[in-house]
Order: structure tokens, then C-alpha cells, then sequence
């Protein structure tokens, strides 16, 4: 029974771990992706404060959701094979529709509201659907890319036995 939640609470450790590696992965680059391409101009002070949200609203979202129990529920709701090139792909769909519309939305309404109140008359409704398209494009790609690597960076230092940090 002891060793059974020694495994759960390493994990949870894991999970942990591996979400924060995503949400500073995915707050840094949607950041930089809003302030560089589809504000007028990039400011230093909007992109900090675009980062200091996302990052918050990542870190949040990773601690709440299991992203371990989501990928399994995935994969067995879609008969995938853990591990295969499909499950990957559709958990990283999953993934994609749960951080990426909450950050996007929060943004774009910051940057919105930041930019009404410096005079700029934007509509909201265009502004808006053009950032998720955005975000949801290089969302999909930076979790296909980086989930994976931070897996096997995350448990490739426990299976080799080295002191974690």
C-alpha cells in the first residue's frame, strides 16, 4: 500500500514538473507571438506584463487539470495506443484546447483594454478571433513539440537515478 502512493506522489511530482516546463514554454512564446505579430508594435512593458498573465494563468490551469488522467481518458476514449503518433496527436489537440483559449482570451482582453485606454479604437470581436487562430496554430505546435521533450527530460532524470533539483 506505502509503495503504491510513493508511486502517486512521485507522479503527481512529475506532472507538477512537467506542467510548469509547459506553462513557461507556452507563456513565453504566445507572449512574444501577440506582442511581435499581431500588435502594432512590440513593447517591452506589454510583452512582461502578457507573460506575467499567461504565466500565472498556465501555471494555474497545469496544477488544477491532470494532464496524465486526460491523456489516458484520451486515448482510451479514441481506442489510441499510448505512446503512438495518434494519441500524441490527439493529446496534444486536448492539451491545446484547454490552455490555449483560457491564455488567449485573457490577453487579448488585456491588450485590448490596455490599448482603449491609450486612445486606440480596435473592434474587440476581430482582434479576438484573429489571436485564438493564432495562438491555437502555435499552441498545437510548441505542445506537439515541447511535451515530449519535457517528458523525457522530467523522467529521464529519474530513471537515471540522478538528484532532482
Amino acid at each position: 500500500m506505502q509503495e503504491r502512493q510513493v508511486g502517486a506522489l512521485r507522479m503527481k511530482r512529475i506532472g507538477r514538473r512537467i506542467s510548469i516546463l509547459m506553462g513557461v514554454t507556452l507563456s513565453l512564446c504566445l507572449s512574444l507571438v501577440a506582442n511581435l505579430f499581431l500588435a502594432d508594435e512590440f513593447k517591452i512593458g506589454s510583452f512582461f506584463i502578457s507573460f506575467g498573465i499567461t504565466l500565472v494563468i498556465s501555471l494555474i490551469i497545469g496544477l488544477i487539470v491532470p494532464m496524465k488522467k486526460v491523456n489516458d481518458g484520451v486515448d482510451r476514449a479514441f481506442n489510441l495506443k499510448p505512446g503512438s503518433l495518434p494519441a500524441h496527436l490527439m493529446e496534444t489537440l486536448v492539451s491545446d484546447l484547454i490552455y490555449t483559449p483560457i491564455i488567449t482570451v485573457i490577453m487579448s482582453t488585456v491588450a485590448y483594454f490596455m490599448a482603449t485606454s491609450n486612445g486606440a479604437q480596435i473592434p474587440y470581436v476581430p482582434m479576438l478571433l484573429k489571436s485564438l487562430l493564432v495562438c491555437f496554430l502555435v499552441g498545437y505546435v510548441l505542445i506537439f513539440i515541447f511535451a515530449p521533450l519535457f517528458m523525457r527530460l522530467v523522467v529521464g532524470k529519474r530513471a537515471a537515478g540522478k538528484p532532482q533539483a
